[in-house]
């Protein structure tokens, strides 16, 4: 029986880095494209980087219980995951990985049980966060201060999670992290 592996993790933990190094390591995983109500931005493509959906159209999806999970942003602004498309991987024959904020996460869980092994990945303190948020460069002071606050209540839910893998350094948290997913898949 296929599985899934759900991660979660504030922004600028390495979470995205680790999951394509997972990725790329043949395990047969397949990545869930969440969907959103937000319009595409650049080359974003319907079906690879989102399904693409007005408000009304996701609002009419959440009525008809499609979402194993999903979250309104802010006011019209919804992302989610829709059932019919994890259900379509795993009927491939593919284990599917997620990449969803930390309630998303728990109702995952919720929903597969034991098929399902929730990650977060966790940074080593608030200030190195702070820091590698601020060596990017691509966000204002007030963005990343929205940001380590954000950091600070999803780190209250680690706890709720199977696995906690600290990144303080990311070769070794890959290296932690595959271990981690391979040992799952083979159980």
């Amino acid at each position: 029986m296929n599985k899934l592996i759900v991660f979660s993790a504030p922004s600028g933990t390495g979470k995205s880095t680790i999951i394509n190094y997972l990725l790329s390591q043949n395990l047969h995983l397949c990545f869930s494209v969440s969907a959103t109500s937000r319009s595409p931005r650049g080359d974003e493509r319907n079906g690879v980087d989102y399904f693409f959906l007005t408000a009304d159209e996701f609002r009419h999806r959440i009525d008809n219980g499609d979402f194993l999970e999903y979250m309104e942003v802010y006011e019209n602004h919804f992302y989610g995951t829709l059932k019919d498309t994890v259900e379509e991987l795993l009927a491939m024959g593919n284990n599917v990985l997620f990449d969803v904020d930390v309630v998303g996460a728990g109702n995952i869980k919720k929903h597969y049980g034991d098929r399902a092994l929730t990650v977060f990945v966790k940074p080593p303190s608030i200030n190195e966060l702070r820091r590698r948020l601020e060596s990017r460069g691509t966000d204002s002071p007030e963005v990343i201060e929205k940001r380590l606050a954000r950091a600070e209540y999803e780190l209250s839910f680690a706890d709720d999670f199977d696995v906690v893998v600290v990144n303080d350094n990311l070769r070794q948290a890959q290296l932690d992290t595959l271990n981690i997913v391979r040992k799952f898949l083979a159980e």
